[in-house]
């Protein structure tokens, strides 16, 4: 069954005041940047979904053949958890492979930003889980979000590397937020993309089918049919960049001319080859991810690596003794 809605971001035409500050605000500066998080409305997610199948993208293959191995030895070491938090949970797809593993787990809250996919993802979940208790939470994982009251420990759930997206202090600041959350004691499954050949790593951002440049694409469609944005898609190209010194995939939006986008009654100038950064990926070595976990009150309690170290899922649990800013 599927509980109400407990908290959402906002209605429509707020988000859309809250979109605007954000694109008006990135463009002005300088570079120029959009917040990766507008990447996932209906057509965002469902493009995600289609990077996540091609062959040039290894994070979800890879991390979907370790994930009933890693739920199955959880088990194991956790058979008294009884509520699963997933922080951007998409289509519940992977989460699936933990309720089997955890029958015990009679709570389960699926927290993401795109309202209308989350909806019918956990519509299609609560069929093949009647007796589990759904809470869908409409809201930014990097904001507090209140959860249902439980007794059982509670294990939060951040799959596909999606932490690589966030610079080090807010992947921190994330890490410490989710600990207060779940609580002193609490759990968290998280994946963590490895750092490898720059090769592999372009290749996984530029797929020759296209899908992910229509991802970074789509963020300017967003513009054009949410806000009134005048631009012309055609005089923008996707590119991906291999940032050694931070260890990390940028992807950009390139202007191909001299150009202006008008939004928000403000004018903004692109030089030709100038970018708009959209998105990090961040890849993390195990010891610089465990130092990043203990720095926001979390201790490490086991680490799967996958063949050739082309991934790594972490279980962590929570022991604060940490002080940041909410």
């Amino acid at each position: 069954m599927i509980e109400p809605v407990i908290k959402e971001l906002c209605e429509d035409e707020v988000i859309d005041e809250a979109f605007l500050a954000d694109v008006v605000q990135g463009l002005s500066g300088w570079p120029k940047t959009l917040p990766c998080k507008y990447f996932y409305d209906q057509r965002g997610s469902e493009l995600f979904e289609q990077i996540c199948e091609v062959d040039e993208y290894y994070l979800t293959r890879t991390e979907m053949g370790m994930i009933d191995y890693v739920a199955r030895e959880m088990a194991q070491r956790l058979p008294h958890i009884g509520q699963i938090v997933e922080f951007g949970c998409g289509n519940c797809e992977k989460v699936q492979r933990l309720l089997d593993a955890h029958p015990q787990v009679d709570g389960f809250v699926a927290i993401d930003v795109s309202k209308a996919f989350l909806l019918e993802s956990v519509k299609n979940l609560s069929r093949r889980y009647p007796a589990l208790k759904v809470t869908p939470v409409v809201g930014d994982f990097m904001e507090a979000q209140p959860l249902p009251e439980t007794t059982a420990p509670r294990m939060g759930f951040f799959p596909g590397s999606t932490i690589g997206n966030l610079e080090a202090k807010d992947a921190r600041r994330f890490l410490y937020r989710v600990g207060r959350t779940l609580g002193e004691g609490g759990y968290l499954l998280v994946g963590v993309d490895t750092l490898k050949d720059r090769r592999i790593l372009l290749r996984a951002y530029d797929d020759a089918s296209g899908v992910t440049r229509e991802f970074n694409l789509n963020l300017l469609r967003r513009m054009q049919q949410e806000l009134g944005a005048e631009l012309t898609l055609q005089q923008f190209a996707h590119e991906a960049r291999f940032n050694e010194v931070k260890s990390r995939i940028e992807m950009h939006l390139r202007s191909l001319c001299d150009q202006f986008i008008a939004v928000g009654g403000k004018y903004f100038h692109l030089s030709k080859d100038e970018t708009i950064h959209t998105e990090n990926s961040h890849k993390y070595t195990v010891e610089r991810f465990q130092n990043l976990a203990a720095s926001a009150g979390w201790q490490s309690r086991r680490v799967w690596l996958a063949e050739d170290d082309m991934y790594s899922m972490h279980l962590l649990q929570y022991e604060g003794g940490v002080r940041m800013t909410d």
